[in-house]
């Protein structure tokens, strides 16, 4: 199985270009003002436009971040940007997930395979009919932090949810631990920020290009 790599936090132009030239099957934009990693929709589509522009179809797939934002303003933003997906991080209800399917698929932080076998009875019955992208996400928990901590999530809760579903592992990834990660957990994706990073919001393309290699290798 080809695991999907996904790169967030992606904040500028260069930063874009780097992860899609070395690999990454998406890129993740995050729409929400507290992240240190926030850009504007405007910063967003100047991004994926001049992306596809140079790459056409081989472009890596657009991935929208929000926290507990309303559904319009999600649906704006996708039209103007041309996310392919979109990443519900908050505490969102199933309607939304419904709402904005077949795009969207929820990220949750449990604490523990309680909490995530929770969450999967919340979810499972909005989970959108889109094999192009994970149909969970799952994060490290933090009591107010939403995501980008460099935590490590649970890999036991993890373990529970890619036994069913289609399960992208976020927190704390890095090249040190993610082959283990893969092997614990086997995900259909992963998703790394803080790991492949220089300073909050700037890449590191040995870090990326690292990164990138070892899921490959690890697959």
């Amino acid at each position: 199985m080809t695991i999907k790599i996904k790169i967030c936090g992606t904040t500028s132009l260069e930063d874009a270009r780097l992860a899609a030239d070395a690999g990454a099957d998406m890129l993740g934009f995050i729409f929400y003002a507290p992240s240190p990693r926030n850009i504007t929709p405007e910063e967003a589509t100047a991004i994926i436009r001049t992306l596809r522009d140079e790459m056409g179809d081989s472009a890596p797939l657009m991935v929208g971040v929000f926290v507990d934002e309303f559904v319009e303003r999600v649906q704006a933003i996708q039209a103007q940007a041309g996310l392919d997906a979109l990443q519900l991080h908050g505490s969102e209800p199933p309607v939304e997930i419904r709402l904005l399917n077949p795009y969207a698929f929820k990220a949750i932080r449990p604490q523990n395979r309680g909490d995530a076998e929770g969450a999967v009875a919340t979810y499972s019955r909005v989970l959108p009919d889109n094999p192009a992208i994970p149909q969970f996400l799952i994060d490290a928990f933090h009591s107010w932090k939403m995501g980008g901590t460099g935590q490590m999530a649970d890999w036991s809760a993890a373990l529970v949810v890619a036994r069913r579903f289609r399960l992208m592992l976020a927190g704390g990834l890095t090249i040190e631990n993610v082959a283990e990660a893969i092997k614990t957990v086997n995900p259909w994706g992963v998703d790394v920020v803080s790991g492949v990073e220089a300073s909050k919001g700037v890449k590191d393309p040995d870090k990326v290009r690292q990164f990138i290699e070892t899921v490959r290798a690890n697959e």
